[in-house]
């Protein structure tokens, strides 16, 4: 075995087996012939792949892994670290994109023949798909020694393009390795690209100076001759962007590393739309050594505001007339420092459109965001208005993001019917056009919340009088679902059994969620199962099957220390299940769901199933105690369990009727549309 072999954790033997992290433990513990660890810590080994891959298809529990699965373990254990094993396995995937009977002939042979064959061929694709050179930007053709580790991770990449396609594959790899790195990366939502990207309108040069992994640049819709312009100050996101984008689009791809305010690597373009998702709060963004660059035409920003060197930078790369939109902090729009690049802006026609996104929409989640909707001045405005909106009543109380649907529908219809006439009669709590001159006073704050009341509903005291109606009646049916007394019993003595031995012996089918699948369905998330709620999120399509829930499966979050479960009904069956949940689909001749999740959600029951770490506690579902009890017995417990269930419920609905009777009486008392008699 070679010194530098792919190596895996217990966690990817697990997932390789299909078994729970405890199986691998006893595995080790009770058979000699199991691999000896070959890295990591004492606390957290890693084992060499190719004899874990060995032993496993000795005792027979190979048999049955995935293609993908082995080659993501491939991937994540790869000697040199899963981004250089993305970066080759992308070069190999665009040379079977492009020219897949080349690889068929590379592949014939043994590793070493494959390695050494691969250089050449690739450089012939990876030159004319990123201009110019091979060893300019940010893709660079590997050696054949650097390639030689990889070997087992390429063939297993190509047979799996085989059967997903090249771009789906990459996306699989990719998404799967932005999702065991969360912390790593900051992302921008593909959804608010996309919004990002309509905003910007159809263009056929685009710049991301701070492309990240390249979501806005994918979200910009195909032209003929269109050119994708990338950089990055990372050069293995810059490189995973380029392979990103050359496996999507036919457009020629110019991606290159550095930091673009210091080292623009695009002095010359004159692009027809930037997109950018900057670095927020920057202190160390070159304003030493920036002081006299042609790029601050609107003033030299102070330390604090790299924000706005970003804005000047996106200005300075487009043509005129050309379009820029960026995502900034909500601070931006109002902080001192900056207030007179602000106003350059706005006196001079560049600053078009302020945009208040819903609490959610991009990292850090819990603040509302603003898109800066720019354009290159090339004739000052006659009448200077500049539309400013807010979606911020499009949050919604899930983890899956705003209703994303509304926030697109009213952003785009107002920009578009701004951009056409340069103004925008005022639609109350949601836009208006705001003359400059407005706006240009000591502080130039153009936060859209300071200059768009919320709507005054002419109704206001009728929806106040309803929403009361409604509370009224659901604290009654609160009263009348008040449990009845209960009876004092000494500490039942059942037989027990865990959810673990239930799924083993048939009784119950145990299914982990996270994955999209092909068809974009509503998401049940952890939130939406503590909370009570209806299923709120989302998750980005895959080619792994989703989970779909059905009427009695009982879904069980795993993080938090909470005793919660919840039976699927008629009214939320059908979503897909979300990450860091469990479902349990209950044979119903052997288990009663009512009964199953009553028991589940016993405070003793999941303290002694759960593991602390530092910063979360987890439930170990397959640890779970139930009692072993007759059908009609557990459906007698049921049907109290349902009972409560449905008093739970009833509280929830009356807190929230309570919360919007009172902030409606506040809002109405203080903005006149309320008497207080």
């Amino acid at each position: 075995m070679q010194d530098n072999a792919t190596e895996v954790t217990a966690a990817g033997i697990a997932r390789l087996a299909g078994v729970g992290r405890a199986a691998v433990s006893n595995w080790r513990r009770r058979h000699a012939d199991f691999p000896k660890p070959v890295g990591g810590t004492e606390t957290s080994p890693s084992f060499a792949l190719a004899d874990v891959e060995a032993w496993l298809r000795r005792q027979g529990k190979l048999a049955e892994v995935p293609l993908r699965e082995r080659v993501w373990q491939q991937l994540a254990g790869h000697p040199e670290g899963p981004v250089t094993a993305l970066t080759h396995a992308g070069c190999v995937l665009l040379l079977i994109h492009e020219r897949p009977t080349v690889w068929l002939d590379a592949g014939a042979g043994s590793d070493e023949r494959l390695t050494a064959m691969l250089p050449d061929e690739l450089e012939k694709v990876i030159a004319p798909r990123f201009g110019g050179t091979a060893h300019e930007g940010a893709v660079h053709t590997p050696t054949g020694p650097e390639l030689l580790p990889s070997a087992p991770l390429l063939r297993g990449a190509a047979e799996l393009a085989a059967e997903l396609g090249a771009r789906q594959t990459f996306e699989f790899l990719l998404g799967r390795h932005l999702d065991a790195n969360p912390r790593q990366y900051t992302l921008t939502p593909a959804e608010l690209a996309r919004l990002m990207a309509d905003l910007a309108g159809p263009a056929r040069t685009v710049l991301d100076p701070a492309c990240g992994t390249g979501a806005l640049l994918r979200a910009v819709a195909a032209r003929p001759d269109q050119e994708l312009y990338a950089q990055d100050s990372a050069a293995d996101l810059a490189a995973l962007t380029a392979f990103r984008l050359a496996l999507s689009t036919p457009a020629a791809v110019r991606a290159a590393t550095g930091d673009s305010l210091r080292a623009d690597a695009h002095p010359q373009l004159r692009a027809d739309a930037v997109l950018c998702h900057p670095p927020f709060n920057e202190r160390n963004w070159g304003h030493d050594e920036l002081a006299y660059d042609p790029r601050w035409e609107y003033g030299f920003p102070a330390r604090t505001e790299s924000e706005l060197a970003w804005v000047q930078h996106a200005l300075a790369r487009l043509r005129d007339g050309g379009t820029a939109v960026l995502l900034m902090p909500p601070a931006a729009a109002s902080r001192r420092s900056g207030r007179r690049i602000r106003a350059d802006l706005l006196r001079r026609g560049a600053l078009r459109a302020v945009v208040a996104l819903p609490v959610g929409a991009a990292p850090p989640y819990n603040i509302p965001l603003h898109l800066w909707v720019l354009r290159r001045p090339d004739k000052a405005p006659a009448q200077p208005e500049v539309l400013l909106a807010d979606a911020g009543q499009f949050a919604t109380e899930g983890r899956g993001g705003p209703d994303w649907q509304s926030v697109r529908d009213t952003v785009l219809d107002a920009w578009q019917a701004y951009d056409r006439a340069g103004t925008l009669p005022e639609r109350p709590g949601l836009a208006r056009s705001v003359p400059v001159i407005e706006l240009l006073d000591d502080d130039v704050d153009f936060a859209p919340a300071r200059h768009l009341p919320p709507p005054t509903a002419a109704d206001g005291a009728e929806q106040l009088t309803d929403v009361r109606a409604r509370l009224g009646r659901t604290l009654r049916l609160t009263a009348d679902l008040t449990p009845p007394p209960v009876r004092s019993a000494p500490p039942a003595r059942w037989p027990l059994t865990t959810v673990g031995e239930l799924a083993r012996g048939g009784a119950l089918v145990l299914r982990t969620g996270g994955n999209g699948g092909h068809a974009r369905v509503p998401v049940l998330t952890d939130h939406d199962v503590l909370a009570g709620t209806a299923p709120s999120g989302n998750l980005p399509e895959s080619e792994e099957e989703a989970v779909l829930t059905e009427p009695g499966d009982v879904v069980v979050p795993v993080l938090g220390g909470g005793a919660v479960a919840r039976v699927i009904d008629d009214a939320t069956e059908g979503a897909a299940l979300g990450r860091n949940l469990v479902l349990l689909r209950p044979d119903p001749a052997a288990l009663d769901p009512w009964f199953l999740a009553g028991f589940l959600r016993g405070t003793a029951n999941n303290r002694q199933a759960s593991s602390y770490a530092s910063t979360a506690t987890r439930l170990d579902v397959r640890r779970l105690q139930l009692p072993r009890l007759p059908l009609d017995e557990q459906r007698r417990y049921g049907a109290r369990f349902r009972a409560l269930d449905e008093f739970e419920r009833a509280l929830r609905h009356a807190s929230r009727l309570g919360d919007q009777l009172v902030r409606g009486m506040y809002d109405g008392l203080t903005d006149g549309t309320v008497t207080p008699g």
